[in-house]
C-alpha cells in the first residue's frame, strides 16, 4: 500500500495510526490494574496483591462480556512490552546487600530448597501426566517468586494464557495457605526470629505472603523473612536465562532436524541484573523505592490483567484436578525441605 503524502511533501509518521491501534486494549488494562489497586483499600481484601485481583478482575471480564476485537492489539502490546518492563524494575527492589545479611549458611538454604523443589516439580509433573509447560510454570512460581516468576517464565515456556493462569492460581491459593498457616507452626515449633524468617521467606510464593506471616511473628522476624525472599526473588534472573539456554539447545536440535527456529533469547532478564546492580551501587536514594515499588506492581498488574482478558475459564477447567495435585504436591515440598534445612543448620 502506498504511503501518504501530504501538501508539503513530508510522509505522515507511520507511528500514529499503531498508537491509535494499541489505545484501546491499553486504557482496558491500565483501567483494570487501578481497579485491582483501588479494591485493596476495602478491608479484608488488602491481603489479596494487586497481580491477582487483576487477573480475576480480567477474567471476569473476559467470560461474562467477552473482550472487545479492538482491545486485542493492546492487550497483547501488555502481556510482551509492559510485563518485560514490570520484570526490569522488579530488579530495583533488590540488592547484593540485602544477600550478605541473609549469610552464607541462609543462602545455601534459599538455594538449596529452591533448585531440589523445581527438580521435584518437574519429576512430578510427569509422574502425573501434567503438560510440560504448565508443569515449568508451576515449578517457577512455587521455587522462585510466585506470579512473577510465572510470567517471566512463561517467556521461555510460551504456554497457553489458561496455563499460566492455572499456574499464578495454584502459586496464590498454596501461598495464601502458608501465609495463615505457618505463623501457627512456628509459634507451635518454638522457632526463633531468625530461623522462622528464613524459613517464611525461602518457602512461601509471594512477597506479600511473605511479609505477612513474617511480621506475624515480630519485628525482627518480618525484617528477615522479607529480606530472605527478596534474596529468593534475586535467583529470578539466573533460572529464566537457564531456561532459555536450555531451550535454545532444545529449538536448536530440533530446527537441525524439522526447521524449528530458535526462541529468543530473554534479554529483559540482563536488564532486571542491571537494576540489581544499580540498586546495590548506592547510586539511587532509598525514598525513591515508595516511587520505583508500586510502578513495578502496577506495570505487572497491568500485565496480568491483559492475561486475564485472554483467558477462558472453560478451557480453564479443562485442566482437571492433576495440576492442581502438582500445585499442593510443590508446596508441601518447599515448606517441609525448608523447614528440614532451617532446623538442620541454622
Amino acid at each position: 500500500m502506498a504511503q501518504v503524502t501530504n501538501t508539503s511533501g513530508f510522509r505522515n509518521h507511520p507511528s500514529r495510526p499503531e498508537t491509535d491501534r494499541l489505545l484501546p486494549g491499553l486504557v482496558l488494562s491500565v483501567a483494570i490494574a487501578s481497579l485491582a489497586f483501588l479494591l485493596r483499600q476495602i478491608p479484608g481484601v488488602g491481603v489479596f496483591s494487586p497481580l491477582i485481583l487483576s487477573i480475576i478482575i480480567g477474567m471476569l471480564i473476559h467470560n461474562i462480556f467477552g473482550t472487545p476485537v479492538i482491545a486485542k492489539p493492546g492487550v497483547a502490546f501488555s502481556l510482551r512490552i509492559i510485563l518485560r518492563a514490570g520484570i526490569v524494575l522488579l530488579g530495583l527492589q533488590l540488592t547484593i546487600q540485602q544477600v550478605t545479611q541473609v549469610g552464607g549458611l541462609g543462602l545455601a538454604v534459599i538455594i538449596t530448597t529452591l533448585l531440589a523443589t523445581f527438580i521435584f516439580t518437574s519429576w512430578l509433573g510427569r509422574m502425573l501426566g501434567v503438560d510440560a509447560k504448565l508443569t515449568q510454570l508451576i515449578a517457577a512460581g512455587s521455587s522462585i517468586c510466585g506470579a512473577s516468576a510465572v510470567i517471566a517464565t512463561n517467556t521461555i515456556t510460551r504456554a497457553r494464557d489458561e496455563d499460566v493462569t492455572y499456574a499464578v492460581a495454584c502459586v496464590t491459593v498454596f501461598g495464601s495457605l502458608s501465609m495463615l498457616l505457618m505463623p501457627l507452626a512456628g509459634g507451635f515449633l518454638t522457632m526463633g526470629p531468625h530461623a522462622y524468617g528464613l524459613w517464611a521467606g525461602a518457602s512461601i510464593h509471594e512477597v506479600a505472603q511473605v511479609v505477612a506471616a513474617a511480621y506475624a511473628r515480630g519485628q525482627e522476624a518480618g525484617e528477615f523473612g522479607t529480606i530472605a525472599k527478596l534474596t529468593r526473588v534475586m535467583m529470578l534472573a539466573p533460572m529464566v536465562m537457564m531456561l532459555g539456554a536450555m531451550a535454545a539447545r532444545q529449538a536448536h536440535r530440533n530446527g537441525s532436524e524439522s526447521g524449528h527456529t530458535t526462541p529468543p533469547i530473554p534479554w529483559f532478564v540482563l536488564g532486571f541484573v542491571a537494576m540489581v546492580a544499580l540498586a546495590s551501587s548506592g547510586w539511587i536514594p532509598m525514598e525513591t523505592q515508595s516511587l520505583t515499588t508500586p510502578a513495578t506492581n502496577f506495570l505487572l498488574a497491568t500485565a496480568l490483567a491483559a492475561m486475564g482478558l485472554e483467558t477462558d475459564i472453560r478451557k480453564l477447567a479443562a485442566e482437571g484436578i492433576r495440576p492442581a495435585m502438582l500445585g499442593a504436591g510443590a508446596w508441601v515440598f518447599i515448606s517441609l525441605l525448608s523447614l528440614l534445612l532451617v532446623q538442620m543448620f541454622v
